[in-house]
């Protein structure tokens, strides 16, 4: 009697995990275990349920507009965050991603109503995100919005070990008949300027092709300051100042003609974008006191006036249009709110379409 070998089998295959595959769902609990304080404290009026449902609740106070307008707007920090790898600092550049969005709001005259983030990474580091989104809490305290919700993605081999990007959305509110559009800008208007506190979120390829090694000279090389000497990385990681409160308090008291966010594209590009037809702008460059980061910029680049002028903010990140008769009352209620402001410029008719929308002089 004859007998057959039965056919071997193969080895149980072991079972695999969303883990093993590069996503850890406890690490993506964890961060909203550390940020849960931190998001409820910018809690504001018409904010409905708390974190972690499906989309967030916002119910707005309609009866207060005759006419509300919903503004929206949406940006990201760049790649300013390389620097923020670079140097293992994750406290700021949340500050920066709400700045981006909230600023572009109060410009056309919204008072920002919530904001939600977008932070993405290859491996999830539960403190660094926690760190990186309690700043986003602090930039929303400061606009006075709140933060109703947001999305960790965890996208194993998508961005390089330690590194993650930022996006931001945020939702302003306004009455149409309060919205600032530049339409009512006429000559001699006064042009005021306000303090940045630094490049903001804006030129940073630029930044560090100029400042990092073969070529430039580090980030721990020391630059002055009125309050002494810093590292070039601490002053170029300062968060992009949020100018909301005072601007809603400057509209509140004087008419404000026009708004101006600089960013990308710096005072040339930014500028037109609210001027009627026919106008245009000058300024004076030694109006206004630019701090030697940014003449240390010009340097080791060798940069041209105008192109520091269409890439930075040169010292000034927000601009406001008001008439003649209101600058001195603008000006007064600027510095009571805390910021550093100047006459920097006026509005001028433009004829010739071959001449600059925007003429710095100094």
């Amino acid at each position: 009697m004859s007998t057959s070998t039965p056919p071997p089998t193969d080895p149980p295959r072991p079972s695999i995990t969303y883990r093993d595959a590069g996503v850890d769902i406890a690490a993506g609990n964890r961060v909203v275990d550390l940020i849960r304080q931190a998001v409820a404290s910018t809690g504001r009026p018409g904010v409905i349920g708390g974190i972690g449902g499906f989309g967030a609740l916002f119910r707005p106070e309609w009866q207060k507009f005759s006419d509300p307008i919903l503004v929206a707007s949406t940006d990201g920090v760049g790649t300013k965050l390389k620097l923020a790898f670079m140097l293992d600092r994750h406290d700021t550049v949340g500050i920066d991603l709400v700045a981006m969005s909230v600023n572009d709001l109060v410009v056309q005259g919204a008072e920002p109503l919530f904001f939600l983030d977008y932070f993405a990474t290859g491996a999830l580091n539960p403190e660094v995100a926690a760190t990186v989104i309690q700043g986003i809490a602090e930039g929303c305290r400061q606009a006075g919005c709140a933060l109703v919700g947001g999305e960790t993605a965890e996208m194993p081999a998508f961005y390089p070990p330690g590194e993650y990007d930022l996006a931001g959305f945020a939702v302003g509110i306004v009455d149409r008949a309060r919205l600032i559009d530049g339409s009512t800008i006429t000559p001699t208007d006064a042009v005021i300027g306000m303090a940045s506190s630094g490049p903001h979120s804006n030129g940073y390829s630029l930044i560090r092709r100029l400042v990092l090694p073969p070529h430039g000279p580090g980030l721990d090389h020391l630059c002055p300051t009125p309050e002494g000497d810093k590292p070039l990385g601490e002053l170029l990681l300062a968060p992009t100042r949020i100018y909301v409160r005072s601007i809603l308090k400057l509209t509140q008291q004087v008419t404000v003609k026009g708004l101006v966010h600089i960013t990308g594209g710096g005072f040339t590009e930014n500028i037109p974008r609210i001027l009627p037809e026919g106008m245009a702008v000058t300024l004076d460059q030694n109006a206004w006191p630019r701090s030697a980061l940014f003449d240390l910029l010009q340097e080791l680049g060798n940069i041209e006036a105008h192109e520091m002028h269409r890439t930075f903010n040169c010292g000034i990140g927000m601009i406001a249009i008001v008439a003649e008769s209101d600058c001195a009352a603008a000006l007064e209620s600027l510095t009571a709110s805390g910021e550093n402001a100047w006459r920097i410029g006026s509005v001028t008719s433009w004829n010739h379409p071959s001449d600059p929308r925007v003429t710095i002089h100094g």
